[in-house]
């Protein structure tokens, strides 16, 4: 069984991956790939790997996940989604670490479905709005509370992605930029999902639809309406060119108001990020998904 596994991060994607995804569920189907509900698999995956608690599964904990989850029996793939897989953003940086957890429950997955092929998903996010929004979800009295010794400019993307990586090595992982959503979101559906590279889907400019004017989306769909789903670079110039045309201001990039996140901190955050998607995108068996890539 192949296992397509959205992780995260928190406050990225808001579900809207698996909610386009779900629009293709009946095509999906038909090439083999289920897409269950979130309520299928969320808590019991979840308290799957709580109750490890370090030892080994029961010799049938796989395929009774697999039937709770699955209700098809020619299924070759499955498509699993939960920004909070790693954890809530309220411990998102227990201990001071990006992500204390990742390892864990990254280990428990692999071991429940210890002969399937997994591979993970994971979006990113610019560190400054990143923390502006979990910190936000976490109630937090403070930015220097929420971080502990941790500065903000000291949250790097790749520690959690080497850490994911020495705890399943052999396992694909494919991350991405929140930022770059609206250009690489077909792209991603079809990655995710696994359908065929000359079908159709639905839910192609769910992402674009909501930072854009209406004129500009009846642009976007007339012009790439005849575009080939191979036509990548050509489909997101358009996508871009959209963008900047008609893209609605505060929607289409992030505000930072934060005030212990000033100006010159967010620009050296910035460095920092663009720094690290460089070392990222070199990671071994790790594929960063970029516009014009």
């Amino acid at each position: 069984m192949q296992i397509a596994f959205h992780i995260g991060a928190n406050c990225t994607d808001e579900d809207r991956l698996l909610k386009s995804t779900l629009k293709n569920a009946n095509t999906l189907l038909q090439q083999g790939v289920a897409v269950p509900g979130p309520g299928k698999y969320r808590k019991l995956i979840r308290e799957a790997i709580e109750s490890l608690a370090g030892s080994a599964p029961a010799d049938d904990a796989r395929d009774v996940l697999l039937d709770a989850i699955v209700e098809d029996d020619n299924i070759a793939r499955v498509v699993l989604s939960n920004d909070n897989f790693i954890t809530v953003p309220k411990r998102i940086f227990d201990h001071s670490v990006l992500y204390h957890q990742a390892e864990k429950k990254v280990r428990g997955l692999h071991q429940l479905f210890p002969d399937d092929d997994i591979s993970l998903f994971m979006g990113l996010r610019h560190p400054a709005s990143f923390l502006q929004e979990t910190a936000s979800r976490a109630q937090a009295s403070s930015l220097a509370q929420y971080l502990g010794v941790l500065s903000p400019v000291e949250v790097k993307w790749s520690d959690v992605i080497r850490r994911i990586k020495l705890a399943a090595p052999r396992t694909p992982l494919y991350v991405w930029c929140n930022e770059d959503t609206p250009l690489i979101w077909e792209d991603l559906i079809r990655v995710f999902s696994g359908i065929a590279e000359n079908v159709e889907i639905a839910g192609r400019f769910d992402v674009l639809s909501q930072i854009v004017s209406p004129e500009g989306m009846q642009i976007a769909r007339t012009k790439i309406a005849d575009m080939s789903p191979k036509d990548i670079d050509a489909r997101q110039a358009q996508i871009a060119d959209v963008l900047d045309k008609h893209g609605v201001p505060d929607l289409v990039e992030d505000t930072i108001t934060l005030p212990e996140l000033d100006t010159a901190l967010v620009q050296a955050m910035t460095e920092a990020y663009e720094t690290d998607l460089e070392m990222i995108a070199k990671m071994e068996g790790v594929e960063l998904i970029l516009p014009f890539d």
